[in-house]
């Protein structure tokens, strides 16, 4: 019978509270809405569901998932007990593994299937189980970390099976207990046969040489390993006394190579090792690491103090922005020289720099200009003129839904071919600030993860005297490889990263997770902010005015004050206790931006705590007058007409005012706009201006764009689960809908995403078992024709078919088969290609 068929069948006897909690766990499978059960079904089992609900799984289930699949076979029915899984898995119970079959039953992992034939009575009265179809192509050829069978590897590997019937007949004449073989398969039978138990192996292994079982301990977690000349020839009828394990391990087909540099241990093999066990690990408890403390003033400090610098450090990063935007490399991103200059601006280091723009960049406090293919501030930016609570959830918020992985810029990239020479550095190639190489889809995913479980331990390690445990990379990770398996690699790719980013914003403090970042864990962003504004200290609005010319910050100042005084003086040192230094340089870019001396100076009477020294009183009235003797302006063309009348007229007209005219000189007028426009605008006034030079400017139009959104970051956490109104219209779709699960076909417009799944399950079954099947494939004239065939494989919407009438291999579209059954459901066809 179908599994999809048989999975509809259970999914429609639930109950809608059953039901309700599938589509919270899985919210993809009604996403979009299904039409009955039999599509519900069909959608469990896809191989891309699957894969998600997977990630999901803690150890255990995932250790009883794949024991499951290992002791069963979805193509003949032979189901599997919890009682017959118990025994290979040492540590469990009959309880504890029906329970997690259960588990893997509510999520339609697996289904409860008939007991095989021949089973005794007494067992036939337990539960039996059988795992989805595609939980084959999900977990991989290595399920449990053990390898395939001799009789797979002879199938897949025509190297081995070339040499199989050679290396067991030498087995065989050098007095090895292994029946002879004549054929491939025959050979890989009788391997298998020779190393099926714990005890036949300890036989086999009790001539090896001193350091095999030392090897072979290499394999017992994983199947595949890395061997120098994997396929050499190694013979146990030329080998001598020094032989290596390697050598020793190859010439009895312990060890069967894949390529040049890697061989694979047989199931087999790996099973014996194990003691007949597949898995030894099991436990039901997650590993507790073993954590520091401190306490919980000195983390709520340092939460602090690294919120406050990286508020002031973004600030002085958007008026660096702000006075010289930032110019990208052609292929994107900001440049190694670019980033030197604006990590001299802020004073740190250039990774700290190319994390803050990073931050800059996804919060959009920063952003692309697309006529000079540089990065600016948007005008009237929002975020400037927040209290500083509110600055640092908009900046929050933004990185936990951001796709952007910012601690990854100045990391090296995997690999460096395609990549751009200027993102490469002198020793390989690294990935620059706002490159598209620093993009993660499922970074928000994996921070909202890490948050939890940096939760979890916090309160699991929870003490009576206030202190807080100090959680680093190693602990997050063991954790998390316990919680989410599948997901253990991407967890170890971003850890440190997201625990550097998460420490810049406050989430962590002295290496403890933060009462902030609890809240957010919690997803209660208001509770952080009350947390925040509660501690956090007021910002200034003073600064202390010195002789020597320079302005001491006593603390972290006002964003709008840090500004102004950005325009007025140079920054120097590090740290809250900013200094300021004037200078000429300073006072006349002050002086360039629209003030004069007289505000300068009212400026800075009103927010300094000490009168204005002497010698800046005077070095702002001295540049003062200095400055703008020599005027220069902008003017991107010029008007000249000996009737100064009618320069007269169309200056002061209102017609041509967007061009921005001033006149320099009596017959002399220059415009902001470039040549070709201003000749448009005045040709539509009804002159006949003429263009000189036969090169013009390139005419950007900038007074288009429309209005940078300033609209400040919501921070919504991943999806997880479907909203009530929607699950509710689903179980009402499905009550009224039934199953329908009758189609056959791979295609249809009637059955859709159910006849897809049961067309590829049927021809998948018969690929694997080699059985002719019967399907209707229509031609190019719309014909339909019973065919029988045998499926070889199937793969990018094409099925390649063996026609045993015609001798031939065909290869056929699968959108134009509309019907598939099996042709016979016992003898497998042998004469065809494999």
């Amino acid at each position: 019978m179908s599994l999809i068929r048989a999975l509809s069948k259970e999914l429609e006897a639930r109950s809608d509270d059953s039901l309700r909690a599938l589509f919270d766990a899985r919210p993809d499978l009604i996403s979009p809405p299904v039409p009955d059960f039999g599509a519900l079904a069909a959608r469990a089992s896809a191989r891309l569901s699957v894969q998600r609900a997977l990630e999901r799984l803690n150890r255990p289930q995932m250790q009883v998932l794949e024991t499951l699949h290992l002791c069963t076979n979805t193509d003949t029915g032979h189901s599997a007990s919890a009682a017959g899984l118990r025994k290979m898995i040492p540590g469990s119970s009959g309880a504890a593994v029906e329970r997690i079959l259960h588990s893997l039953q509510d999520l339609a992992l697996v289904h409860r299937a008939e007991p095989p034939h021949g089973t005794p009575e007494s067992a036939a009265k337990q539960r039996h189980y059988l795992p989805v179809g595609s939980l084959k192509d999900v977990v991989g050829i290595y399920p449990a970390g053990l390898g395939r069978s001799y009789t797979e590897l002879v199938r897949l590997q025509p190297a081995f099976a070339q040499r199989v019937v050679q290396l067991v007949s030498e087995l065989h004449r050098s007095g090895v207990a292994i029946h002879d073989a004549t054929t491939p398969m025959e050979a890989a039978l009788a391997l298998q046969h020779w190393t099926s138990s714990p005890e036949s192996l300890n036989s086999i292994l009790s001539t090896a040489p001193e350091r095999t079982t030392a090897l072979l301990a290499r394999f017992r977690n994983w199947a595949m390993g890395a061997v120098p000349q994997a396929q050499r020839k190694a013979s146990i009828t030329t080998e001598g006394s020094d032989v290596g394990p390697v050598d020793w391990l190859l010439a009895r087909g312990l060890l069967v190579p894949l390529d040049a540099a890697h061989v694979e241990l047989p199931h087999s093999v790996g099973l014996s090792l194990r003691g007949g066990a597949i898995i030894n690990d099991f436990t039901l408890q997650p590993p507790v690491p073993e954590l520091g403390r401190t306490s919980a003033v000195l983390r709520r400090n340092a939460a602090l103090s690294a919120i406050s610098e990286t508020l002031r450090l973004m600030g002085e990063l958007l008026h660096a922005v702000r006075e010289q935007p930032l110019a990208t490399l052609r292929s994107g991103g900001v440049g190694v020289r670019e980033m030197r200059r604006l990590a001299e601006l802020l004073r740190i280091d250039q990774q700290q720099a190319g994390i803050l723009l990073e931050l800059a960049a996804l919060a959009g406090l920063i952003r692309l200009d697309v006529d000079s293919s540089s990065w600016i501030q948007p005008p009237q930016l929002e975020w400037l003129v927040l209290p500083r609570q509110e600055q640092w959830l908009w900046l929050v918020n933004a990185w936990l839904a951001s796709e952007r992985v910012p601690s990854l810029v100045g990391q090296p990239i995997n690999g460096t071919r395609g990549v751009p020479a200027a993102h490469r550095s002198a020793s390989g190639s690294t990935i620059i600030a706002l490159s598209a190489e620093a993009q993660r889809p499922d970074a928000p995913l994996v921070r909202k993860r890490i948050l939890e479980i940096l939760h979890e331990l916090t309160v699991e390690a929870g003490s009576a005297d206030g202190t807080a445990p100090v959680l680093d990379a190693e602990a997050v990770l063991q954790r998390a490889e316990w919680a989410q398996p599948r997901m253990a690699r991407r967890f170890s790719s971003m850890i440190r990263g997201v625990l550097a980013e998460a420490e810049l914003l406050g989430l962590v403090g002295s290496g403890a997770l933060s009462q902030l970042g609890s809240a957010l864990a919690e997803d209660q962003p208001e509770a952080a902010i009350a947390i925040l504004g509660e501690h956090l200290p007021a910002a200034l609005s003073h600064v202390l005015l010195q002789a020597d010319l320079t302005a001491v910050a006593p603390g972290y100042l006002d964003p709008g004050l840090t500004g102004k005084l950005l325009v007025m003086a140079d920054a120097e040192g590090q740290g809250p206790a900013t200094i300021y230094r004037f200078s000429e340089g300073s006072i006349k870019r002050a002086l360039d931006t629209g003030y004069d001396a007289a505000g300068i100076l009212e400026f800075l009477r009103e927010h300094s705590a000490t009168a204005v020294p002497q010698p800046l009183q005077y070095l702002v009235e001295d540049t003062a007058l200095r400055h703008g003797r020599l005027r220069v302006g902008p003017a991107a063309s010029f008007v000249h007409s000996d009737d100064e009348d009618a320069l007269l007229e169309l200056l002061s007209g209102p017609k041509a005012a967007h061009l921005k005219l001033e006149k320099i000189a009596p017959t002399v007028l220059v415009s902001a706009a470039p040549p070709r426009e201003t000749a448009q605008v005045l040709r539509n006034l009804g002159l006949s201006p003429s263009v000189d030079g036969a090169d013009e400017p390139v005419v950007r139009l900038r007074g288009s764009q429309a209005a940078q959104d300033t609209h400040r970051p919501v921070y919504t956490a991943p999806r997880t689960a479907p909203g009530t109104e929607e699950v509710e219209a689903q179980l009402a779709v499905l009550r009224q809908g039934g199953s329908a699960v009758g189609h056959r076909g791979v295609s249809g417009d009637h059955a859709g995403e159910t006849g897809t799944q049961l067309g590829l399950e049927a021809l998948q079954r018969a690929i694997r078992l080699k059985q002719r099947i019967s399907m209707n494939v229509v031609d190019g004239l719309g014909n339909a024709n019973l065919e029988t065939v045998v499926p070889l494989s199937v793969s990018g919407g094409r099925v390649r078919v063996f026609d045993p009438a015609r001798e031939t291999e065909r290869v056929l579209s699968i959108h134009r088969i509309i019907d598939i059954e099996a042709a016979e459901e016992t003898a497998p066809v042998k004469d065809f290609p494999a």
